[in-house]
């Protein structure tokens, strides 16, 4: 990110300790000017409600001085600090409207002499609500009063020749309306189901509720078993759509099942390449002969998983399967690829792998095969670079916590290996458990309160942008819960704050158009979170197929070192509501946010860009990706003078940029004759660098004239043959 030149590193000190009262003023909510009165001044109980909040401001001096420095809670570590010039601000988002009661500005030593304190209910029409006059730095204390969603200090005159300069701008007031408190805890509600080693008719239980979501790919079911630990003899548990099983201890040790966890694809007639939104976690498993079958595809997570034995990913007769994820697993066995098109496994341990059908890609896993691209297909990493595993709720005792392991830095092998894995438990008192019928506004009054988030397996309608602006906010998901905004809304925004964890839900767009489903981070976000990165796992998104959806880009990523680890962001191309335009959706994911890593990327069927990056340093670790089926000719897909929208595209504007174990494949059913230029695009720049490129006609249902760029051989040649055109490296 670019900055403004750095003052001198001397600056008057500002003091914490002492109040200032601040010119006279006289009071107005429209407008006017009001007394700042001196810190003895009571205030009924108001809480602290801008910290960790969405800051935005006018212009920095440098990406050091973000406005979210602001509102982080560091006193006299970090600061805010506009450009050198009058007529600049800062505000904050407070989530919801509040009833204001007064505001400190701890000013640096570069202060406003004077300035409005103004609110607002839509961040676009602004009443001042105080004029503070003669300020000379220090401490303010300023009474507010009205309310306001929004918060801003616009300053009006510099008191030195440097800009303004805030080490915390603190708005406090009030939220609850004098409403009740909501509750922490509580029950898992009806469709989590707890399971001990002596419940009767387990069996039973597994196969009922997987003979009700088999087939359901668009159904509305949701399911979690959760396995106290102890030990399972004799289970088979198949799991079907919208199926999560896991165990509830803080290691897979803890929770053993003598038997299996079962994904095939008998209801597909033998073809598992629909076998989409499942997990398993935290369970070790002793297979009946020897060796697991998990036959999945997109959006379907095993992690933290130990199987004594081998792990088949093919269906029961060696069907077709369209590519899945392990991580922090440790297989003792091989584990059989077979038909898989496409694997990432990360910080793993396993005993072997077989085939490499088109892209198998592998980063931190001890017994991964060496790098063999093109030929076979495997693209490895020694380690992963930055990793920090799902969070997951689990039993201390009789009390539910929820574990949020720790980051790891050049990860390789599993985080357990040792015993305990690194992070911390936090109690389930902690969480708002979100039940089916609960709405935004109890959601967000539930955030606005301190409270994590624990959806429960269900459908979520919200009328409302769900908002996490507080550091360190865990959203947990189980059994696939799913979010649909309705009338337009985005789902869900995540401020420009440290160390928010979300994980293990699916985000489904409404028949009405939304901008964007999922925003890390304002606009122009630009705070550090190097040391506490904001995690996505399991998160996915879908446009269409239970319903007609539509979003005009689905993730938007402006935070800074944000890691996306295993998502699938898929517009529809089969089920209810779909079509070119019935699930319009033009971008996937969009990346602004510098220093961003996602491991484990599948993002497909775009009418346009499948994903656009325009951040400093970003790294990708395995992408998969088809474009659009459902293209009705090649001048739907014309961009330009090029033909067809890339799958992965770097923007000119980006020096530095790597990505290993890519794959694009083109199925244009529709209009088989349409032709892509290429399947991804970047700048040719020393920085810029691809490891292991393909692309690939299905059949020979359209074509690709490149790989990325103009490097590359045409898939033309290989007509129907489903032959892939690789590049082993770029530039």
């Amino acid at each position: 990110m670019s900055s403004v030149g750095s003052p001198p590193a001397f600056r008057r000190p500002a003091s914490a300790a002492r109040r200032a009262t601040v010119g006279a003023l006289v009071a107005s909510l429209a407008g006017g000017l009001l007394a700042v009165l001196p810190a003895a001044t009571a205030h009924a109980a108001p809480t602290l409600l801008s910290q960790g909040k969405t800051a935005t401001a006018s212009s920095t001096e440098g990406a050091a001085y973000a406005a979210s420095a602001a509102v982080d809670g560091n006193l006299t570590g970090t600061r805010w600090a506009s450009q050198w010039t009058d007529a600049q601000w800062v505000q904050v988002d407070l989530g919801q409207s509040a009833t204001l009661s007064h505001a400190l500005l701890t000013w640096e030593g570069a202060y406003g002499k004077s300035y409005q304190i103004q609110a607002s209910e839509n961040g676009t029409d602004w009443r001042t609500v105080t004029t503070v006059t003669g300020g000379d730095g220090g401490t303010d204390d300023v009474t507010l009063s009205g309310t306001g969603r929004y918060v801003r200090m616009n300053g009006l005159t510099r008191g030195t020749g440097y800009g303004y300069s805030l080490w915390e701008f603190q708005v406090y007031g009030s939220t609850d309306g004098g409403g009740p408190t909501l509750p922490g805890g509580g029950d898992l509600g009806p469709n989590v189901h707890v399971l001990d080693p002596s419940t009767p008719n387990i069996q039973a239980k597994l196969d009922q509720v997987f003979q009700e979501q088999e087939s359901a790919q668009f159904g509305a079911g949701r399911h979690a078993f959760l396995l106290k630990p102890g030990t399972y003899n004799g289970l088979n548990a198949q799991i079907g759509f919208y199926t999560q099983i896991a165990g509830l201890g803080l290691r897979p040790g803890d929770t053993t099942i003598n038997g299996d966890v079962t994904v095939d694809a008998g209801w597909f007639n033998g073809n598992a390449t629909q076998n989409f939104w499942r997990g398993a976690e935290g369970l070790t498993l002793n297979p009946v002969n020897g060796t697991n079958r998990w036959a999945v595809s997109q959006a379907s997570s095993f992690r933290r998983m130990h199987v004594k034995g081998g792990l088949n990913l093919a269906p029961n007769g060696y069907g077709w399967a369209s590519g899945g994820y392990i991580a922090d697993s440790k297989v003792d066995g091989q584990i059989g690829n077979y038909s898989q098109q496409q694997w990432y496994t990360r910080d793993s341990s396993i005993g072997g792998w077989s085939n490499s059908v088109w892209n198998q890609t592998f980063s931190g896993v001890e017994g991964a095969p060496a790098t063999g691209f093109p030929e076979p297909r495997y693209t490895t990493l020694d380690t992963t670079p930055i990793s920090r595993e799902k969070p997951y709720l689990y039993l201390d005792g009789n009390e539910y916590k929820v574990f949020a392991p720790a980051k790891r830095v050049n990860a390789r092998g599993t985080s357990w290996a040792n015993g305990t894995p690194q992070g911390e438990s936090v109690p389930l008192s902690q969480f708002y458990v979100v039940k089916p019928g609960a709405t935004a506004a109890t959601i967000n009054q539930a955030l606005a309160q301190g409270l994590n988030l624990l959806f429960t397996p269900g459908v979520y309608h919200v009328d409302q942008t769900i908002n996490v602006n507080r550091a360190n906010t865990i959203v947990l998901g189980l059994g696939l819960a799913t979010i649909i905004p309705d009338n337009g809304v985005t789902a869900m925004k995540v401020a420009d704050v440290d160390g928010v964890r979300l994980a293990g839900f699916l985000i489904d767009a409404g028949p009405v158009n939304s901008p964007t489903l999922l925003e890390l981070g304002p606009q122009n976000s630009g705070a550090d979170h190097a040391a506490n990165p904001t995690t996505v796992q399991d998160v996915y998104i879908r446009i269409g197929g239970a319903g007609a959806g539509k979003a005009t880009t689905s993730v938007v990523v402006n935070s800074d070192d944000a890691i996306i680890d295993h998502t699938w962001v898929w517009r529809a191309d089969h089920g209810e509501g779909w079509g070119w335009e019935t699930n319009r959706a033009d971008y996937g994911v969009r990346v602004n946010g510098d220093d961003v890593l996602a491991t484990g990327l599948f993002v497909e069927h775009f009418n346009k860009y499948d994903v656009e990056w325009y951040g400093e340093r970003g790294r990708t670790i395995f992408y998969q990706n088809e474009k659009a089926y459902d293209a009705p000719n090649q001048a739907a897909i014309q961009n330009g003078t090029t033909k067809g929208y890339a799958a992965y595209r770097v923007d000119d504007s980006v020096n530095t940029h790597e990505a290993w174990g890519l794959g694009s494949y083109c199925n244009y059913n529709v209009d088989p004759t349409i032709v892509q230029d290429h399947g991804f695009k970047a700048p040719v720049k020393p920085g810029v660098k691809f490891h292991s490129l393909l692309v690939v006609s299905l059949g020979g249902m359209g074509h690709y004239n490149h790989v990325i760029n103009d490097t590359g051989a045409s898939t033309i040649p290989a007509g129907s043959s489903t032959v892939p055109s690789t590049v082993v490296s770029f530039p």
